[in-house]
């Protein structure tokens, strides 16, 4: 007899809770089907009764007809019914984005132990693709092309060296970079400042900033002539300066004139009424991964909430959920990059670099506050 609704029993998938909270009806199911939607991957199964298969909800083949489908919570469910594993999709193994993102970690950890830019081919052959399909692979899960990656990885390195060498030269050949020129061409690209100033705490920046009141108490926005590079929030004025100063020893840091105002009210305004993203020119820096991370979470809409788990899966790196907590906590420029909208795969509210209550407040006026919180 055909089956209509997965079973329920001892051998759910152990994602199974979560996926019936997104996939809890049949219909929805056999849409994400339709669409072969990547989240509904890993969450249930459906079996062709014609071919005798069960496949993922991503499987390339031909779609079966509405009629002849059935959906199972698990692999085992859909073999204890009779069917086979899919050839093409192989559901009872790794799914592709997970094949996908295991290449490109492997990829990326050749790329940091190697002295210098690994040969694609190389890279590619190393994680078992052609070079073609490395290369789209990789761009697609990590964001940028693995020379890209190659040349951020150093840029990072950099950045440490720049702090522990007695020269900015030491600290350039000592990144790997084989002549300085080649770091100096872009080095105001990705460091936001000369090495020089960088090393020394932002010496030589021109920074302002101005300190408003807020429905979340004081914030107070700093910027350079590149755009906003600090937005915190505190109780007391003196101790927002203190804090800024400290990590921006070396910067010339002044007090806004009235040119000023305008990013400062768009950040208070979208604090009285959040609605959709605040687009303004930012002068932050971070790796590549806490970039994509930051980006990913100005994606997430005003009004909507995403875990930890969910952030990861969407930069393609599902078990990042730690790296991406403290990518979190070290977002630069609170509200424009929305870190409170992220929240424990519970519902339940985390830590905030603000305070947990403020994150709080800011869900509250957003309408996004968990079911879990209402009652807090």
């Amino acid at each position: 007899m055909k089956q209509n609704a997965p079973s329920r029993n001892n051998g759910a998938h152990q994602n199974g809770a979560a996926a019936r909270h997104t996939y809890n009806t049949n219909e929805q199911r056999w849409l994400a089907v339709q669409r072969r939607e990547p989240a509904a991957d890993g969450q249930f199964v459906y079996s062709v009764a014609t071919t005798g298969v069960y496949c993922r909800p991503t499987c390339p083949s031909r779609l079966a007809l509405r009629e002849n489908v059935a959906f199972h919570y698990t692999c085992a469910d859909a073999a204890r019914a009779g069917f086979r594993p899919c050839q093409r999709c192989r559901p009872a193994g790794a799914s592709q984005r997970e094949r996908h993102a295991e290449a490109a970690a492997k990829a990326c950890r050749i790329i940091e132990t190697s002295e210098s830019f690994p040969a694609l081919d190389a890279l590619a052959k190393a994680v078992g693709l052609s070079r073609y399909h490395f290369h789209r692979v990789f761009k697609n899960v990590i964001g940028v092309t693995p020379r890209q990656y190659a040349a951020a990885h150093r840029t990072g390195r950099v950045r440490s060296e720049l702090r522990a060498r007695r020269s900015v030269t030491e600290a350039i050949y000592g990144a790997g970079f084989n002549s300085s020129s080649r770091f100096y061409e872009r080095s105001s690209e990705t460091l936001g400042m000369t090495p020089r100033q960088y090393r020394s705490g932002g010496r030589g920046v021109a920074m302002r900033y101005a300190v408003a009141t807020s429905p979340l108490g004081l914030v107070l926005v700093a910027g350079t002539a590149r755009g906003i590079c600090s937005v915190r929030f505190g109780n007391e004025r003196s101790a927002l300066e203190r804090q800024l100063r400290e990590d921006f020893p070396g910067a010339s840091i002044e007090k806004a004139d009235r040119s000023f105002e305008g990013w400062v009210n768009a950040i208070v305004d979208h604090l009285e009424h959040p609605a959709g993203r605040i687009e303004l020119p930012l002068d932050i820096r971070g790796t590549v991964f806490q970039q994509r991370v930051w980006q990913a979470l100005r994606e997430i809409p005003a009004g909507q909430t995403a875990s930890y788990a969910e952030v990861a899966a969407r930069i393609g790196q599902p078990a990042a959920v730690r790296a991406v907590a403290r990518a979190c906590a070290t977002n630069p420029v609170a509200v424009i990059v929305p870190c409170h909208r992220v929240v424990k795969t519970d519902g339940k509210l985390s830590g905030y670099r603000w305070g947990v209550e403020r994150k709080r407040r800011l869900l509250k006026l957003e309408g996004a506050l968990p079911r879990t919180e209402t009652g807090a």
